[in-house]
């Protein structure tokens, strides 16, 4: 399978970003790309819940899918919108960060939306309360592209292993991570995160990210704006980055033996060794071993 990995660096005009995410599918697709992939928030990235309200739509009327649908038609490929933030009927008004794979056909074959809510304190002028905004999945989701089966996955879930362990124990050969990771924890944490998923599961992983320094170009600025890491990552089952698209906009094209994730389990079939166990704690005060 020969994927394709699209990094972006959005704002929060979602027509502007349309336009550009489009053309680098269209590179992708044109480098022989099969399977092809855009970061976490393909439509925007705004804190500006004011003016999320009034721009996001719901999944029916929301151009990037319905345009991005088109465009998997159109170049016949599996199309992975990584996430776009999308107006869902919850009466408190918060939005769903869902992620879409699209067929050749331009279907919805599947959709997940990100369990886990990025609320974080990164640092004295750097915190993040997605929950706020976004209401949690609750549902892990496989599907398959041509003859693979992939687990989805969004962001932040990458800090909780034992999704993508459920995922690799239901099918998944490869696990797809679209991110938008703040530059900060992405320096110290991205590439060891997803090299880790990659090894417990025996899966590749796909990873395609947001990059750079995000403007608000229509909403209202924020006092510190959002930075992005970058980096799309490709990695093998074994844990070596077969790709690593730096720190720019651009696509990765990248061909998979999928083998090889039949050859790593084979070698190390942790994915079919888990045990039951109990959590016991040790007692505060423990009786003195007798001398007599």
């Amino acid at each position: 399978m020969r994927v394709g990995l699209v990094q972006l660096t959005v704002s929060d005009d979602v027509e502007a970003n349309l336009i550009r995410t489009r053309a680098l599918i269209a590179q992708a697709a044109e480098a022989g790309a099969q399977f092809i992939l855009t970061p976490e928030c393909t439509n925007l990235l705004s804190s500006d819940r004011g003016y999320q309200a009034a721009t996001l739509r719901s999944e029916t009327d929301d151009l990037t899918l319905q345009t991005l649908r088109g465009d998997a038609q159109r170049l016949g490929v599996h199309l992975l919108i990584g996430s776009l933030a999308i107006k869902t009927d919850d009466l408190d008004g918060r939005f769903a960060n869902r992620s879409y794979l699209i067929g050749p056909q331009g279907e919805i074959l599947a959709r997940y939306d990100k369990i886990h809510m990025f609320d974080v304190t990164v640092s004295e002028t750097e915190s993040y309360r997605e929950s706020a905004a976004y209401r949690p999945g609750t549902e892990a989701i496989t599907a398959l592209v041509q003859d693979t089966t992939i687990g989805m996955a969004v962001c932040y879930d990458v800090r909780f292993p034992y999704l993508f362990r459920v995922l690799a124990k239901a099918g998944a050969q490869v696990l797809t991570v679209p991110a938008a990771f703040n530059d900060t924890t992405g320096a110290a944490h991205w590439h060891i995160l997803l090299r880790a998923r990659a090894i417990e599961t025996g899966c590749f992983v796909l990873a395609p990210a947001q990059c750079g320094l995000h403007p608000a170009v229509k909403g209202n600025a924020p006092k510190h704006p959002r930075r992005t890491y970058g980096h799309s990552l490709v990695i093998s089952p074994w844990g070596e980055i077969l790709a690593d698209a730096g720190p720019q906009e651009g696509i990765t094209v990248v061909d998979l033996d999928l083998s090889d994730v039949a050859k790593v389990r084979g070698r190390i079939p942790s994915i079919t060794h888990d045990r039951p166990f109990a959590v016991a704690a040790a007692a505060a005060n423990p009786s003195p071993t007798s001398t007599a």
